[in-house]
């Protein structure tokens, strides 16, 4: 009689096969209904022509970095670095994009995201830095500040929610401040998006347009269009103020989303010195079947409707 093992072991792998390319087209689509999303009503071609870069090109490079993420952050955890990406900018210059497609195929448990609102009550009695502390990373964690301790010289010095004296200390004090992560080990990276007046006008009037995006404008997001002038001054003085050896300032051109995901990711991979880590291979065990249990079914009042 004929072994049906080889058989059943080419079965299997066909199988395993066959959901590998299912998985890989689901993140596939999952990058897709990002991209859709950033093209309604024309939110992904402003003023300035939309991206120039290929479809193809594009996804080809945004997954071979998204690779590379992962590996980035196996040697993170490995090696126990500290991290703090930060992510600032004008209202919809893209730093929400970017940040997605970095955390997209991350543990959550290891890179993680920061977005503090605005301050409370209590908040604002404290140390300024204070708030911020608390989200820093531990060894092997990497923390990603959608905004940061710049809002005081941003916007909190445009739409003057702080004093002169405030906002002076705080260009004194924050490169102290970042000397001492960095000297505690904290990698600090720092990315400023930069778009154009048009540029931004095209983004919000697309977010006006869009029901599904309206409500990532803000009344002072509107207000800021008014003070771009102010905002670019404020910009001016923190980039020259607090632009340090131990957490310098990039600029990432940002009028074309796509390449600036691109840029900024190939940026920050080749910040860090990482390497693949060896992993032990897994060994999927058995199924163990016990002949006294008896599956008991879900009531069908339970059960999610299948309208799709």
């Amino acid at each position: 009689m004929t072994d049906p093992k080889p058989t059943e072991d080419r079965d299997t792998r066909a199988h395993d096969l066959a959901r590998l390319r299912e998985d890989f087209i689901d993140s596939w689509d999952e990058e897709l209904e990002m991209e859709m999303d950033d093209s309604r009503l024309g939110g992904e071609h402003g003023v300035e022509g939309g991206s120039t870069l290929a479809r193809r090109v594009y996804f080809r490079e945004l997954f071979r970095l998204q690779g590379e993420l992962v590996k980035l952050q196996d040697w993170v955890a490995h090696t126990g670095q500290k991290v703090v990406v930060i992510f600032e900018g004008r209202d919809a210059a893209g730093k929400g994009g970017v940040i997605k497609r970095i955390t997209q195929r991350l543990n959550p448990r290891i890179c993680r995201v920061a977005a503090l609102p605005a301050p409370n009550d209590r908040e604002r009695t404290q140390w300024y830095f204070q708030r911020y502390v608390s989200h820093l990373p531990a060894g092997g964690e990497i923390v990603l500040f959608d905004r940061s301790w710049y809002n005081r010289a941003g916007v909190e010095r445009v739409m003057g929610f702080c004093t002169d004296e405030e906002y002076e200390a705080f260009l004194e004090d924050v490169p102290g401040f970042e000397r001492m992560l960095t000297r505690a080990g904290v990698k600090i990276l720092k990315y400023w998006f930069s778009i154009t007046d048009r540029e931004q006008e095209a983004r919000f009037r697309a977010r006006i347009e869009d029901p599904l995006k309206q409500w990532k404008l803000s009344p002072m997001d509107l207000e800021s269009r008014r003070r771009w002038e102010a905002y670019t001054q404020a910009k001016e003085i923190l980039l020259e103020r607090t632009h340090a050896p131990a957490a310098p300032w990039w600029v990432v051109q940002a009028v074309d989303k796509k390449r600036a995901r691109l840029n900024c990711i190939q940026h920050l991979l080749s910040q860090f010195p990482y390497q693949e880590v060896e992993r032990e291979k897994i060994e999927l065990p058995a199924r163990v079947f016990h002949p006294e249990y008896v599956r008991h079914p879900v009531p069908d009042d339970m059960i999610v409707p299948e309208v799709y």
